[in-house]
């Protein structure tokens, strides 16, 4: 008989409605655990944030970036609060310092369309779209977190950082995403998208691009400016499959594309390095509705789902993959007989009970 596999989880639960949608996302997972079996998630919840930071004038310990550091996997719901900031005017965002603490250079950014999930998109080709926006996680202008400047009270200075050994293995990842996606009927296709005709890093940025695109000779390469990738995922988002762009741009596109399939509660996020993964939903804190049961907990429960399916990537664990996979089709089945009905969507349902219902479809 094989040994079950232990994996330790860090939890952040964060801030606003983190705590809610944490929970909720813990209930699920325990759900699909004991379904599946042959493997055991072991959750430490950890505090870091906005809320710690008010109460012990630190936003995360050492110790818990310790053991964040030293989990199998990072789990987090949502960090910052808009009144609550560091001294220079900005939020509070240790999970920022994890991007560059753990070298989470991929972000994964899946953007789908589930079914009877309201999007502002008429064109019926709309229920098509399926595709990812990667977002490089350690440099660009986000490399000047923490070191941007203000002269004199007239002149405020960042700096935006492009590096070729940063670039070429966040595009090697990108490629490969997409060959991944090819097998399971994807469109082979990376967008490199940049600001190439203005700023010099961006040239660079889209040179080094198109060097290592010369190594996977299956996959198809496109290019846009930042400008028209915005009208073009509004337009004709189903023609897209894997972005590829600089930390600021695929912000930027990551919440449009939330928009567009519907809100950000179906948005989730993996940001992955070559020895550590972290999962949270894209969306942030939603401090106005905290504690008030409206939060959707689709995208964290999706995060969930990636964190199980890159664990048995990284693992070789066949059972955290057939969980992650009972995951996405207990939501897709349920959205698909409209049984899921979050508030988000001016559904009746709040976190616990679009928590129940997807727990039943498990």
């Amino acid at each position: 008989m094989t040994a079950e596999r232990d994996f330790k989880v860090a939890v952040f639960p964060g801030d606003g409605i983190g705590a809610e949608i944490i929970d909720a996302c813990l209930t699920v997972l325990e759900r699909v655990e004991k379904k599946v079996g042959g493997f055991h998630l072991s959750f430490e919840i950890l505090p870091a944030g906005a809320a710690h930071y008010l109460e012990t004038g630190v936003d995360i310990t050492d110790e818990n970036m310790r053991k964040a550091g030293e989990a199998d996997a990072i789990l987090l719901a949502g960090m910052g609060l808009p009144d609550v900031r560091y001294p220079d005017g900005t939020e509070i965002t240790p999970h920022l310092t994890m991007r560059t603490e753990f070298d989470l250079y991929a972000g994964v950014r899946p953007c789908r369309v589930y079914p009877n999930v309201p999007t502002p998109l008429r064109d019926p080709r709309a229920a098509d779209i399926d595709f990812v926006v990667l977002r490089e996680c350690t440099e660009g202008l986000f490399a000047s977190l923490g070191k941007g400047e203000v002269i004199d009270d007239r002149e405020a200075r960042e700096t935006l950082v492009i590096t070729r050994s940063a670039c070429e293995k966040f595009f090697d990842f990108g490629f490969k995403l997409a060959q991944k996606r090819k097998v399971s009927g994807g469109k082979g296709l990376v967008t490199c998208v940049d600001k190439s005709n203005v700023f010099r890093a961006y040239a660079f940025f889209r040179k080094i691009f198109t060097e290592r695109a010369a190594f996977f000779p299956d996959i198809n390469v496109n290019y846009n400016f930042i400008d028209a990738q915005c009208l073009y995922l509004v337009r004709n988002p189903w023609d897209y499959d894997v972005l590829v762009a600089e930390n600021m741009f695929a912000d930027v596109l990551s919440d449009l594309g939330g928009g567009i399939i519907g809100g950000m509660g179906m948005a989730p996020c993996a940001e992955l390095g070559d020895e550590h993964g972290l999962f949270q939903p894209a969306h942030g804190t939603a401090p106005e509705i905290a504690g008030q049961d409206k939060a959707n907990p689709i995208a964290m429960f999706l995060s969930a789902a990636m964190m199980l399916d890159w664990l048995g990537e990284r693992h070789s664990i066949a059972p955290t993959k057939i969980a992650a996979k009972m995951l996405e089709t207990a939501i897709e089945t349920g959205f698909a007989q409209n049984k899921i009905q979050p508030a988000e969507f001016g559904g009746p349902q709040g976190t616990l009970e679009v928590t129940r219902t997807v727990f039943d479809f498990i």
